[in-house]
């Protein structure tokens, strides 16, 4: 807020509606001013806004140097002008800060996707074993939205973080015909972009916190899979290990997943908080009662859960350990089951679930069963049968589709820069 009311003073003077020594003093005691936040914040709650209870505090620490440079101090804005275009410029440098964690999350992911392209591992879906995939693959999978809402998520942060300049009822009636030029040297003052006044118009904060929450999402995402792969039972992921992380106060074995789960506590609470801003929407009249002065609680709060789950991503995938033995152990664990969709399509439907059946029943390996099978014989030869079995065969269009996410990803992180 005292960046605004320095930038006020200096566009004013500008404009010639107030004298340049005055504006520097304004200016000067901004720089430096300092507060007493509890009383601000107890003067706040009786005004209503902590804007009147700030500008008095400043009002007078400009009067102790000039008393007339006091005179022009917040003049003729509004509480509203002073609040919104703080928290917009608040919330510039923290929305940049998660658009850079998102692109140092994207940029491990991708390194994942190109280093892992042909490490070979278990889909699993509904929680039980599919087909063979290669690792690379899944990170590829978990880039894929990110490189679709990392541009929305800049596009919306552009459109919320812009100067609200409107005066006491939105029309800049203190300054008649030089209100425009007035608007414009603020907005060059501040950095922010000139819109047209917005104090009941709430669309530009409610869309950031939209893909906010949406971008932490797709980062919680990627922190349930690694959960579940850094399981004892399963062990093919693990989190990079740090003294004193995942520990437990009365199991020294225990190594939790606590990066992981800071991505996935944040993302409980950001769908909330994006819904408090969506209902936000319908402030009365020129300026609303109780929807804007809470927003800029909510804002604070769902920046700095995504910046949160996005720090913990960043980390773990970083430093992630991969356990390409371990990979191919499940993958082997399931007797050749995993194998039973490329058996169907080279054989029957019907026979391959016989074949299944028996090798479950007598708890075989598909690839024996199906060779003591005549049936199987006449259909397939040897060599097919070993390519049948040969997970890297069942790859499908992975290797495709991992080329396009990443050049898709190398577009997205060009757009956000």
């Amino acid at each position: 807020m005292a960046r605004f009311e320095a930038s006020l003073a200096r566009a004013s003077a500008r404009c010639g509606l107030l004298a340049q020594s005055d504006a520097d003093i304004i200016s000067q005691a901004c720089a430096r001013a300092s507060f007493d936040s509890t009383a601000l914040a107890r003067d706040a709650r009786e005004a209503g806004t902590l804007a009147i209870a700030f500008v008095k505090a400043l009002t007078a620490q400009v009067a102790a140097v000039s008393p007339e440079a006091a005179r022009y101090v917040h003049f003729g804005a509004t509480s509203q002008d002073a609040i919104d275009s703080a928290v917009a410029l608040c919330l510039r440098a923290a929305g940049h800060r998660v658009l850079e964690l998102a692109r140092e999350v994207g940029d491990a992911l991708a390194q994942l996707a190109r280093q892992h392209r042909s490490t070979p591992m278990l889909a699993r879906t509904l929680l039980q074993p599919a087909a063979p995939v290669p690792f690379g693959w899944k990170a590829a999978m978990w880039l894929a939205p990110l490189s679709r809402s990392l541009p929305h998520l800049r596009a919306a942060l552009a459109e919320a973080c812009v100067l609200q300049f409107g005066g006491a009822s939105g029309t800049l009636s203190a300054f008649g015909e030089r209100a425009d030029a007035l608007s414009l040297a603020l907005a060059e003052e501040l950095g922010l972009e000139r819109r047209v006044t917005w104090h009941s118009a709430r669309d530009g904060f409610a869309r950031f916190g939209a893909e906010a929450a949406l971008i932490t999402g797709v980062v919680a995402k990627i922190a349930r899979d690694i959960t579940l792969l850094m399981q004892a039972e399963v062990g093919e992921l693990a989190e990079p290990a740090a003294l004193g992380r995942g520990g437990s106060s009365s199991m020294p074995h225990k190594r939790n997943p606590a990066l992981s789960m800071l991505a996935l506590e944040a993302a409980h609470r950001v769908p909330g908080l994006a819904a408090n801003l969506l209902n936000q929407l319908d402030p009365e009249h020129e300026r609303g009662l109780g929807q804007w002065q809470s927003q800029w609680l909510t804002l604070r709060e769902l920046a700095a859960a995504s910046a949160s789950a996005l720090a913990a991503m960043r980390e773990v995938l970083g430093g992630l350990h991969v356990n390409a033995a371990a990979m191919r152990s499940n993958l082997e664990r399931s007797n050749g089951l995993v194998y039973s969709e490329a058996l169907a399509l080279r054989t029957s439907r019907a026979l391959a679930e016989r074949l299944c059946a028996q090798a479950l029943r007598e708890e075989r390996h598909l690839l024996e069963v199906v060779r003591g099978d005549a049936e199987a014989a006449r259909l397939l030869s040897g060599a097919q049968l070993t390519k049948l079995f040969d997970p890297e065969r069942s790859y499908g269009g992975a290797e495709q589709m991992i080329e396009r996410v990443l050049s898709d990803w190398q577009r997205a992180r060009e757009s956000a820069l």
